[in-house]
Order: C-alpha cells, then structure tokens, then sequence
C-alpha cells in the first residue's frame, strides 16, 4: 500500500503570518498608523482612569474602516496598563453591540469579561438569570475587583433600547457602584447616532465625541507596508501595495477593506501555485473583496435600509440613464413595492430621508442636490456605488 499524502504538511509558500491582517489582530502602537491625534484625544478624555478617577464617556463617529475600534482596543489597553503601575486596577470590556443588541445580552457580556470568579466568587451564567440580577452580579464585581471598568460598545446604534446606557452612566451616581467607576466608549458609523437617544441619556452620558476621517492613499500605503512581513520574503511584488492603496482609497479610504484585498491577493496567488503575489491577482481580489464587504455591510443595516438599497437596485435596473440617479420620490414609489411584497407596512417618506442620507454616509450610496429646472426648486437624486445585481443579493442574503 503506498503512503499517504497529507495535504496540510506543507509549509504556507505564501504567508509567514496571515493573522497580522485580520481585521481581528490588534497591532503594536508603532503599527497604528495616521491616527496619532485621534489617540492622542482619546487618551486624554480618559486619562483620569489611569490614578483612579472617572473617565469621561467618549462616542467615536466614522466609516467602516477608519480605525475606531482598532484605536479604542489599543488606547484602552495602554490605560489599562498604566493604570497598573498606579496601583490602580482598570478592567475592559468589549462588546459587539450587533452580536449582543439586547439589554440582558449587553451586561451579561460586560459582567463576564470584567469578572474573575477566583477572585470575586461570583458566577456569571450564560441563562437562567434574569436582567436585573445581572446589573446586580456586575456592580458586586466592579466593586470586588476593579478601581476603575471601561466598557467598549461597539456599534452602539444596534441597541435595542437606551436603557442599559442609562444604568451604566448613572451607576455611581445612583449608589450601585461604591468603590468602583465607570465610563463607556461608545462606536458608531451613523454620524446621526446621538440624535435618537433621549434627552436623559444624553444628559448622563455627558460624552466627549470623535470623527475619524477616512485614511488617504499614503496612510493606506504606510498602513499596508506594516503589515508586510505577513508575506515571506520576497514574495509580495514591489507594485502590490501601491495598487491595493490607491483601490482603497479611491473607493472609500477604508483601511480593513485595503488589508483585506491584500489578503485576498496572496490567497489567489496560492490557488494558482503562484510563487509571487502580483498585481494581475489584486483586480481578483479586488472584486472578492468588494462582494464581501457589501453583503457584510448590508447584512447590518435595518431592515428598511435593506428595502430602500433593494428598491434603489430595482430603479437603476429599469433605468435607460448609463449612470442612473434616481430622485427620492421614485425610490420611496419603489421602496412601497418592496414593502407590500414583504407584507409590512412602509415607513413615512420624512424617515425615509434620513434613512437615505445614513446609507449615503456609510458610502452604500451617494446623493446629490439637481435643479428641476428655472424657478422650479431642486431635488434630491440618489446613486447606487456597487452594481444593482450585487446589491440585489447582498440584500437577499
């Protein structure tokens, strides 16, 4: 009998350490690149954490890709340890608010990642506990362990309610939390996000707030270069990374979509027993990429911004226009179809607005303001980014 072959022996011919680009790796601080005053920023409106004191509460706006969580981790986990050579213990909690969207799955997250059971003899199940016995479990464990909690929510808009906002700002002040503190990062890419909360949120948060720019072409470029040794030597050709930047930042300036295509690129070459990532592989993964990022993106989105993006695709189809802008009017007439299909009752046409100009900002499309003619007014005119079929299925899935 012969021998067999494994077929994971081998050692990888492209990649040395594909896990410095995933989005999930958190670099080194000399890795972090064109963000030096946005953690300069967020290092001083926590600072007070690092000798015990109350942080401020930060919201950090953005698009998908321009570092708010990547930066938040970090800067975090800087205080974290300058707070230890204080003597001061600080303890982080990260929460991905659009996995863990209710108010029991939210503290119950931030309860187990800031406890130690060793230390504090409390349990934190997964069930079986109801929603104000965990707010119970989690001010016993701030006060059995920690000088000082930061609390990450991230895609803070996917909350479901304001509440467990309201519980967390006014832990201390309410008498729940004695020897501890708290402050919270809150993350969102809808610019609008503080608009929805109540105006008694609004008042306990008292929050500092942050926008984080998109990178440019260099940035993309230097973040990129740092990232290189992910490949072995010799392996990435010298135009890759150019062409991956100047595709990212074209499109969106979205760093994890540029790390990504890079990634993408060197896993093509691989299916093809290529010995070097070229530049004839990043249009590949370009468009691999694009697809992903797209039904990701979408998949996020309320589902009334996915009715929209789908009735929005139906208009451009139907359009003779080589580049088809389609005025609001039309996309609601749409959107009311797509509605009636689904069997649930459209939005009013005012909500509809806002809900367009958040899909504008996320770069899913772009708007403009068109003159109707002389004395006539203007109107506003909306664009898909991606092609109709691809956003037709991204919608569906």
């Amino acid at each position: 009998m012969e021998e067999s072959t494994s077929f994971f022996g081998d050692p990888d011919p492209i990649f040395a350490d594909k896990e410095l680009l995933r989005v999930s790796h958190l670099p080194q601080g000399d890795r972090i690149i064109g963000r030096e005053d946005e953690l300069q920023s967020l290092a001083k409106a926590i600072k007070d954490a690092q000798r015990g004191g109350t942080p401020n509460n930060v919201l950090i706006y953005g698009k998908t890709g321009t570092g708010k969580s990547l930066c938040s981790k970090y800067i975090t986990r800087d205080l974290a340890n300058a707070g230890a050579e204080n003597g001061v213990s600080i303890g982080i909690a990260y929460v991905d608010c659009f996995q863990e969207s209710t108010e029991t799955q939210t503290i119950r997250t931030i309860a187990q990642s800031l406890n130690d059971p060793e230390t504090t003899d409390i349990t934190v199940p997964h069930s079986g506990v109801s929603t104000s016995d965990y707010y119970r479990r989690l001010w016993d464990i701030l006060d059995a362990r920690l000088d000082v909690g930061i609390i990450i929510l991230d895609e803070i808009d996917k909350l479901e309610d304001d509440n467990v906002l309201m519980q967390l700002s006014r832990a201390a002040e309410a008498g729940k939390v004695s020897d501890s503190t708290l402050g919270i990062i809150g993350i969102s890419n809808k610019i609008r996000y503080k608009d929805t909360l109540n105006e008694r949120v609004k008042s306990s948060l008292s929050e500092r707030d942050f926008v984080f720019p998109p990178y440019d072409a260099s940035q993309l470029r230097a973040i990129l270069r740092s990232r290189a040794d992910a490949f072995r030597d010799d392996v990435l050709s010298g135009d890759v990374i150019p062409k991956v930047a100047a595709l990212a930042a074209r499109e969106h300036g979205d760093a994890r979509k540029a790390i990504d295509i890079l990634r993408y690129a060197g896993e093509i070459a691989d299916e093809h027993d290529s010995e070097t990532v070229t530049i004839e592989f990043v249009d590949e993964a370009n468009d691999r990429e694009e697809q992903a990022r797209l039904s990701e993106l979408i998949s996020k989105q309320p589902t009334h911004s996915r009715y929209l993006m789908t009735a929005l695709a139906l208009r451009t189809q139907e359009s003779s226009e080589e580049e088809p802008r389609i005025p609001s009017k039309q996309v609601y007439s749409a959107y009311q179809i797509v509605c009636d299909r689904e069997g649930v009752g459209p939005l009013k046409m005012r909500r509809i607005r806002d809900l367009l100009s958040e899909l504008a900002f996320l770069s899913l499309i772009e708007q403009d303001r068109k003159g109707r003619g002389k004395g006539k007014g203007a109107h506003t005119v909306n664009e898909l980014v991606d092609d109709p079929e691809i956003v037709v299925e991204a919608c569906k899935s």
